[in-house]
């Protein structure tokens, strides 16, 4: 075959003998792997077509032919498969078939590498992987999205009501959407972010108008965070990283902002009546307070009104406690100074252990080591006199 001119239609009879055997392996049938001599007959082939002198140079004629390889493959394969299979199943197919099409454009763009290198080069035509990539795109991803995306989300809920879902899965199928985007991420965004946000809007809005009516100020507050929390979790197990900024957002929206009036005024456990009544609470566990990403949703026992706003600034995080720590301490003048000298005593006699144990040690840092560990127990004994 190298010797002599191929004709067109002997050339691509023997290629596609390669292709049917790449097939049948991503098919899962028997067949024997790809030996090195079969590889290079096959570039071989595809090389000689694209070299010879016209009218017998081949090159265009090629590159159809290895886009319509995959289009056969898809419309003949592919596409049935998906077709008859739903929900998770579907998903799972979907990650099967898109790996298999990797591979497949993997194989045959090493088959067809002479166009890559030369007709394509000079003719700035859509690279073999750009045509592999597209061909699935076009007929499959196209078709499927949509129901995809609809299987995805009724995933992300059930885990939000604590079932157990594949999150490796999740991760798989949504890559596909960044990856059939080949390097911009509006496939992402479009076809599934956009929806998944306002689902996320509706899930959360039906539960914060359930919670507000059946929790206590703090329960809901506590409620949210870990709403918070989760959502980051999902991010980090199998939503894009550039999810997590607007489905904080979301979730803040429809679990604090929308209610930040009705949490200020809740009858008995809201943040006004519960300051105003000053309540035993247990203490260390803060009323009205719930981490976000601006911050924190607090309330300002400083601000004019009623003695207290609500503030998402860095700037003013205020920690407010149930109760202050004198009552959980017990912390009365005699209690202390009992602890301050306990704290005095026991630094003292680590500075005199040490200095005996580790005469090498510099003295002059040693004094300093001291000096700071005094200061920061005077510091202490004052935060819990403050108390």
């Amino acid at each position: 075959m190298e010797n002599k001119t191929i004709g067109l239609d002997k050339g691509w009879d023997y290629m596609q003998k390669g292709i049917t055997k790449l097939k049948r392996i991503l098919e899962g049938l028997p067949e024997p792997p790809f030996t090195s001599e079969e590889y290079m007959m096959l570039y071989t082939t595809i090389y000689n077509m694209c070299t010879q002198k016209p009218p017998h140079d081949y090159s265009q004629q090629l590159y159809d032919k290895y886009r319509e390889a995959f289009e056969e493959y898809i419309t003949s394969t592919v596409l049935p498969s998906l077709r008859e299979k739903h929900d998770e199943f579907m998903l799972r197919e979907l990650v099967k078939r898109w790996a298999n099409h990797k591979v497949m454009v993997r194989w045959l763009s090493r088959f067809f590498h002479y166009l890559d290198r030369y007709f394509i080069a000079r003719r700035s035509l859509p690279t073999l992987n750009e045509v592999g990539l597209t061909c699935f795109r076009d007929l499959v991803y196209q078709e499927v999205h949509a129901k995809v995306k609809d299987a995805v989300i009724t995933l992300i809920d059930k885990e939000r009501e604590g079932e157990q879902i594949d999150r490796a899965l999740l991760k798989n199928v949504l890559d596909i959407f960044v990856e059939i985007g080949m390097g911009q991420m509006d496939r992402y965004e479009d076809d599934f972010e956009a929806d998944m946000l306002q689902d996320t809007g509706a899930y959360y809005s039906r539960k914060a108008s359930s919670w507000i009516e059946e929790d206590s100020c703090p329960d809901y507050m506590l409620k949210s965070e870990e709403c918070l929390k989760k959502e980051r979790d999902r991010v980090s197990h199998y939503l894009h990283s550039s999810s997590e900024t607007k489905l904080s957002e979301k979730v803040q929206n429809e679990l604090l902002v929308a209610y930040a009036n009705r949490l200020l005024e809740k009858e008995h456990s809201g943040c006004r009546p519960l300051l105003r009544n000053d309540k035993e609470q247990k203490p260390g566990r803060m009323i009205g307070t719930a981490k976000v990403d601006n911050g924190l949703y607090v309330w300002n026992k400083d601000s004019t009104e009623g003695g207290l706003a609500l503030s998402t600034s860095k700037e003013d995080m205020i920690m407010l406690w149930y109760r202050r720590w004198r009552i959980f301490l017990g912390c009365t003048g005699f209690i202390v100074k009992y602890l301050e000298a306990w704290i005095l005593l026991l630094t003292y006699s680590s500075s005199i252990l040490l200095l005996r144990v580790l005469p090498w040690f510099n003295r002059q840092k040693m004094l300093l080591v001291t000096r700071s560990i005094l200061l920061l127990s005077s510091l202490y004994s004052k935060i819990i006199a403050g108390c």
